[in-house]
């Protein structure tokens, strides 16, 4: 295929929308479940439930909006209706952090993972489509690179900021309502975004246009489940993103209990997103030199690496910790760009057939995305539970045990460790990368 050369104006309207994307990976993946355990009163075990059954729900919902996408493509010529249906997920993120006044404890849980189990069925109608699009276009596999390295960089400059912000927004000594306002603000911000973004697809594919695709056919989920390099790719995706939201998760947890600085969340999310953002320039450099599938599986060891050093925790005061953040937030920057512009690689391997079923490859995959969202979470709070941890009020910080301050560290540090040596050794079963079209 040919590796025509997609200009910025049409890239960046494209890009934007992962913005919004950002704001809802990340703002509930770093505060949602500290946000039950230590301002709802909901017990870990009964937040991580909450955290996981609606994302799990979401997992079979994926698939069949993959599909969905298809067939509108194939009928309209483009994927934008369901995207802008999808668009509804700004209100969902502002009622998942507005709990009516009086709920603590189980029925705050109920009332966030209802909100949690809307917004993800909204936002799987914007991402499936949107990540569509680069498999849609007539580019090979340099620019799909470029075009997803752009993409990355957004997204990340977006998860950076309201990473930061949202902790600040939330105030010192938050309570529900420093939490409703900050979603007010940062819904706006997604919804603008996420109407950039459909913009930007109408420009991408007239830019670039593929020859329409002929029907997918009853097939499609199975047809893409039977590429072996997408299902490798997949299950290594998978298990990354379990470890990445695990992550995120524990984050404010290992500030306000490990180093004993509540106040430093907002200083660790910059620490961790700042160098991706510097870097995804670098990796797309990089991957042009040493292909894909190598500068992945050096991340990922890079990973364990940091992780590993990040289990000594504040003992030695906050230089370590920083740095091996900064380590994390580098191998991060390349776990996300290299696998999604592995994506459209497959889908284009697989010739007109893999076109015709774009979005039931992306369907697939944004439902392991999804999957990771649900099970990392859960693992940490699991992590907390078996640790004896306690939960709390905003007004009414508990005490914690020996056990469950060292469960607070361990599971940050050495489960996503364990877990990314499991994803470098599924990702070594992907051997479509090779020399480019």
């Amino acid at each position: 295929m040919r590796d025509v050369r997609l200009p910025l104006p049409v890239i960046l309207p494209y890009s934007t929308g992962s913005i919004g994307m950002g704001v809802w990976v990340s703002v509930p993946g770093i505060l949602l479940l500290y946000f039950l355990t230590d301002v709802l009163a909901v017990p870990p075990a009964v937040a991580g439930l909450a955290l996981l059954l609606p994302n799990l729900a979401d997992v079979l919902l994926h698939p069949w909006v993959g599909r969905l996408s298809d067939t509108d493509r194939a009928g309209t010529g483009h994927r934008r209706r369901l995207m802008l249906a999808g668009c509804g997920v700004a209100l969902a993120f502002v009622a998942v952090f507005t709990v009516p006044p009086g709920l603590h404890g189980t029925a705050a849980a109920v009332w966030v993972a209802v909100a949690l189990a809307a917004g993800n069925l909204l936002y799987a109608g914007y991402q499936v489509p949107y990540l569509a699009t680069p498999a849609d276009l007539g580019i090979g596999y340099h620019e799909r690179t470029r075009l997803m390295g752009f993409r990355n960089t957004v997204i990340t400059v977006g998860v950076l900021l309201s990473g930061v912000l949202a902790p600040l927004l939330t105030g010192g000594a938050p309570d529900a309502g420093d939490y409703a306002r900050m979603a007010a603000i940062l819904g706006a911000v997604m919804l603008l975004a996420m109407l950039a973004g459909i913009l930007g697809v109408g420009r991408l594919t007239r830019a670039a246009p593929a020859p329409p695709p002929a029907p997918g056919g009853p097939g499609g989920l199975l047809a893409a489940w039977q590429d072996r390099h997408f299902r490798a790719l997949t299950a290594s995706y998978l298990t990354m993103a379990v470890t990445m939201n695990l992550v995120l998760a524990g984050l404010p947890y290992f500030a306000g209990y490990e180093l004993g600085r509540p106040d430093l969340t907002p200083a660790l999310v910059a620490v961790f997103m700042a160098p991706a953002v510097l870097t995804t320039p670098l990796w797309v450099l990089a991957a042009r030199r040493f292909g894909k599938q190598r500068c992945l599986l050096a991340a990922q060891a890079a990973f364990v690496a940091g992780a590993l050093v990040l289990a000594t925790g504040g003992r030695v005061g906050l230089t370590v910790p920083v740095a091996a953040m900064v380590v994390l937030g580098v191998a991060f920057a390349a776990m996300q760009l290299m696998p999604l512009s592995m994506v459209p690689d497959v889908i284009a391997a697989a010739g007109p057939d893999g076109a015709a079923r774009a979005g039931s490859y992306t369907g697939l995959w944004t439902a392991a995305e999804a999957t990771g969202g649900a099970v990392g979470p859960y693992l940490y709070a699991a992590c907390l539970a078996l640790g004896g941890f306690v939960a709390s009020t905003a007004v009414g910080q508990a005490v914690q045990s020996p056990v469950a301050l060292t469960a607070v560290r361990l599971g940050f540090t050495l489960l996503p460790a364990a877990l990314m040596t499991a994803a470098i050794l599924l990702q070594r079963r992907y051997t479509l990368d090779s020399v480019p079209e």
